[in-house]
């Protein structure tokens, strides 16, 4: 059944499932001792900065563990915004394994700033109440806006200025790349960012994601985080293998402009059908609007998407790599049927 749920519905690209079937030649040892996390890792150095550490984990929840585990204490705090992956989505998984305080902020379009930041950098060095250890940001957010270039360095510089981290959840990093048109570095290495979760599922991959560690100070305990996280996979090959395709040729930024292209044309389709109104800015493949509660019912029959808030009759539509010109044609008869 075709989809705007979740761009994880879509399947593996073909380049990527070469890639793994490449791998499967024969014996290999394990751990990532083998020739293809070896051309992996090489190529992210390539694509990043050759002095960060690539870690290959299972999923997107295991490499946010991973990264804030690296970055703060239990008696830290981790600041993100209210609609942010670790604080909804992944059930108390990050305070689990951190044994961090969560602070939440509310904003507006899901992108943390500066101005909303400061009022929670304070308590320092006060040993009744938790430190402010890390921001949490998400590359795209939660509700499909981007932060621009400048935007992340200012929030970067204030975070280092009280002695904090960044970690940035870039589960659809290279969405964000697609819009503002600059490179895997500039959105990351470039803008001071500490740790990436560098993901590709929601992209064209089957699985896997990898932390990519920045800060020279966390690399020491970041194999040992990984492991007793239990994200060490022991065939390694098969996670590690599909990024050397995902970074080969531009594939990862080929997908996702491709999925933003389709979700900019549903979104040019959508805003002239009455009763339409879109709740955040179109800016990558995730868009968010409502309508009249008997039209969803109705297009639920036919096509499975997934409410942000059913109160207010407000849905989430997502595009993917693999979303055809044919899925928006049905989707729009059947709407104006």
């Amino acid at each position: 059944m075709r989809s705007f749920a979740s761009d994880n519905n879509s399947g593996v690209h073909p380049l990527v499932m070469e890639a793994l079937s490449r791998a499967n030649d024969n014996h290999a040892l394990g751990y990532g001792d083998d020739r293809w996390t070896e051309e992996a890792v090489a190529k992210i150095k390539e694509t990043f900065t050759p002095d960060c550490e690539p870690l290959f984990v299972f999923n997107g929840t295991g490499s946010n563990i991973v990264a804030l585990q690296l970055m703060v204490r239990s008696y830290h705090s981790i600041i993100c915004a209210e609609t942010a992956h670790i604080y909804v989505d992944e059930c108390g998984s990050p305070v689990k394994s951190t044994g961090a305080q969560i602070r939440p902020v509310f904003t507006p379009d899901g992108k943390l700033t500066p101005e909303l930041i400061q009022p929670y950098l304070h308590g320092f060095g006060d040993h009744h109440h938790s430190q402010p250890g890390a921001i949490y940001l998400s590359q795209c957010t939660e509700m499909g806006t981007i932060y621009t270039v400048d935007e992340l360095k200012a929030i970067t510089t204030l975070a280092h200025q009280y002695g904090m981290r960044v970690h940035m959840d870039g589960a659809r990093i290279a969405n964000a790349c697609a819009t503002l048109n600059v490179s895997l570095r500039a959105l990351t290495v470039d803008c001071g960012i500490d740790v990436l979760s560098f993901g590709g599922t929601k992209n064209g991959l089957m699985m896997g994601e990898c932390v990519i560690v920045f800060d020279p100070s966390l690399k020491a305990e970041a194999r040992f985080i990984r492991k007793q996280s239990a994200q060490l996979a022991s065939k390694m090959r098969y996670l590690s293998c599909q990024f050397t395709a995902y970074l080969t040729n531009d594939l990862w930024l080929k997908n996702a402009a491709r999925a933003n292209a389709m979700a900019k044309r549903l979104y040019e389709d959508l805003k002239t059908v009455p009763g339409v109104c879109f709740t955040q800015k179109a800016e990558s493949n995730q868009l968010f609007l409502s309508m009249p509660r008997e039209v969803i019912d109705k297009l639920l029959q036919s096509y499975f998407f997934y409410f942000w808030n059913e109160e207010a009759n407000e849905v989430r539509l997502v595009t993917s790599f693999d979303t055809t010109d044919e899925d928006i044609d049905r989707f729009m008869e059947i709407l104006h049927s």
